[in-house]
């Protein structure tokens, strides 16, 4: 496996960045894991991919900080690491998800697209869609709100 040693460094400091203890980046039939251990170190480690869809924040949603303003209702997924984000499988498919529709616990969500690897971002919880946060196509940071939903 060939590793480019800029590329390596631009990793290592986009998770000192964004405060992250373990990337992984698939290609091929080639894998790449950077984790940060209880030293700082990052260890490289590569090997046959293993497919495993990243995990779904959804922190609860926080009351508004003025009297005057209403609470916002429901929670929000957010994104799992910086991307682009997408609303379909291809531009010429439908949504995975509109405003209003209800979705089942592992639904595809939405794809964040991250170095050049779509990855599904599916639901950890059955519910609805309120809002969707994001344009198709947008770029996206780790922890970005990506839609609100409600829980049931």
């Amino acid at each position: 496996m060939e590793v480019d040693l800029d590329q390596l460094r631009e990793l290592m400091k986009a998770m000192d960045d964004h405060g992250l203890s373990e990337l992984e980046l698939e290609r091929a039939d080639e894998r790449i894991v950077l984790r940060r251990g209880p030293s700082g170190a990052i260890p490289m480690v590569a090997g046959p991919p293993s497919y495993a869809p990243p995990p779904m924040s959804v922190p609860p949603a926080a009351p508004s900080a003025g009297a005057a303003e209403e609470a916002v209702e429901g929670e929000y997924v957010t994104s799992p690491f910086v991307g682009t984000f997408y609303r379909s499988p291809n531009p010429s498919s439908p949504p995975f998800v509109k405003e209003g529709a209800s979705f089942e616990s592992g639904q595809t969500l939405c794809i964040v697209e991250a170095m050049k690897l779509m990855n599904e971002i599916e639901a950890e919880f059955s519910g609805t869609i309120l809002e969707i946060l994001v344009e198709n196509g947008k770029p996206v940071e780790y922890g970005d709100k990506l839609f609100r939903v409600t829980r049931g």
